[in-house]
């Protein structure tokens, strides 16, 4: 096995994991979203026919009851694939209000894909007919373009496929340097800026390759030389697909971090939430549950779960107020206080550690039976917006698994031995949830 087949294994490879990693979105999402539909149709048909390029697909199928059948089912795929590729540039600009302007590069990228539709099934018939009528396909082919260079009739038939792949190429890479220049993410403009370059590599790879057809036609070239040609332009396409498959990975990347964020911040927080929320059943939306079921609810999205989970901690906390004294907030700064003086932990994690032994000392005293009464005081939080509250109650539940149950009940005795005085504190505020504020 050469090099070059095994970048092609590899690339096909890495292809197939894009597509199989975006199919979920695809088949799944939102029935009016076009775009992710149509690219993954592109990975889809792109992935179909790097495999057919693969040396071990590539001659089984040339060498079946079809002769060269892997060149036909390679191009079309690929028809297939650049047509998704050009519904979905179309895709990204959405839609504009009947009667508005619409910019000129938009209304040329919807004029090229309405031709591209006609153009890709005239594509695919014609390239059918040359294929069992001007091809010469009398012995099985392993290089296609070197094995045939010099034929009128390979040339003609390679040509409309090129002319359909090299103008897909052009209009791709046009629209992606505009929407690279415009890119205001550094992820999304690394991105598109990555599938530019390998559109401005497909467009030199099918120039190229038509013209060394056309120069064979009328100067044959040597075996060696033709080949040397193919194994070229071959390695420059595997670059290509390589930098579109990673480019247009990049920005979906950028998604994934976040949503792992989410479930991390979902872990954090699931102990804390779930206590609370056995102590006070009304509270949630749905019952608590382990945290892989919490984590595989995919009916309701990460970022809205962690934001009723916020919601609903911050209101049972609210609850747990009147159910202690004012002086359990004294009580839960010095048992932090100790905690930092015995090295056990430092200064910056003393206010998370304050609000867990309050919240683990007011849930001991709710749930031996303490009468409800006035609401006692708590430490504002200052959080800005909603990740700063998350992030804040990601610390809380941390220190949270770190205090003991004895020495919660310790500290809820502290705070009623050193008497219960009237309260007059007011609720601490609180940044509102996504939810309250829709």
């Amino acid at each position: 096995m050469t090099p070059l087949d095994l970048a092609g294994y590899l690339v096909a490879a890495l292809m197939t994991a894009v597509a199989l990693w975006r199919m979920p979105a695809a088949l799944w999402g939102d029935e009016e979203d076009k775009r992710r539909r149509a690219l993954w149709g592109c990975y889809a048909g792109f992935a179909a026919a790097l495999w057919t390029k693969t040396r071990a697909v590539r001659i089984g199928l040339n060498d079946s009851a079809v002769t060269d059948l892997a060149v036909l089912i390679k191009h079309y795929t690929a028809t297939i694939a650049i047509l998704a590729i050009l519904s979905y540039i179309v895709a990204i600009y959405g839609q504009y209000p009947d009667g508005g302007t619409v910019p000129r590069h938009v209304r040329f990228a919807r004029t090229i894909q309405q031709v591209a539709a006609k153009a890709s099934i005239a594509t695919l018939v014609l390239l059918t007919v040359l294929f069992f009528t001007v091809v010469d396909r009398s012995v099985p082919s392993d290089r296609f373009v070197a094995d045939h260079a010099g034929q009128w009739g390979a040339t003609l038939y390679m040509s409309v496929f090129y002319l359909y792949l090299g103008a897909a190429s052009a209009v791709c890479a046009y629209q992606w340097a505009l929407a690279t220049a415009g890119a205001g993410m550094r992820h999304l403009r690394i991105g598109l800026g990555m599938m530019t370059f390998a559109m401005f590599i497909g467009v030199g790879y099918t120039v190229s390759r038509t013209l060394f057809l056309w120069v064979s036609a009328v100067d044959t070239p040597s075996e060696s030389f033709a080949l040397r040609f193919d194994e070229i332009t071959e390695a420059a396409q595997v670059v290509l697909f390589a930098f579109f498959a990673v480019g247009a990975s990049i920005p979906a990347l950028s998604k994934g971090r976040r949503r792992a964020k989410l479930w991390r911040a979902q872990a954090g927080l699931h102990g804390l939430w779930r206590e609370l929320m056995t102590a006070f059943p009304e509270q949630p939306f749905d019952p608590p549950a382990s945290l892989a079921r919490e984590l595989t609810r995919f009916g309701t999205p990460a970022d809205l779960r962690i934001d009723r989970w916020a919601a609903d901690i911050a209101d049972a906390v609210e609850k747990l107020r009147h159910y202690v004294p004012d002086t359990l907030l004294p009580a839960a700064k010095n048992a932090a206080a100790d905690s930092s003086a015995d090295g056990s932990t430092d200064a910056e994690k003393a206010g998370p550690l304050t609000e867990a032994y309050w919240i683990k000392a007011a849930l001991t005293a709710k749930n031996s039976g303490t009468p409800a009464s006035t609401a006692a005081a708590v430490e504002a939080q200052h959080a800005t917006d909603q990740d700063g509250e998350v992030a804040w109650l990601v610390r809380v539940a941390t220190a949270y698994r770190t205090v003991p149950q004895d020495r919660a009940a310790q500290v809820l005795a502290a705070a009623l031995s050193a008497g219960t005085g009237p309260s007059t504190a007011t609720a601490a505020p609180r940044t509102a949830s996504t939810e309250e504020t829709a």
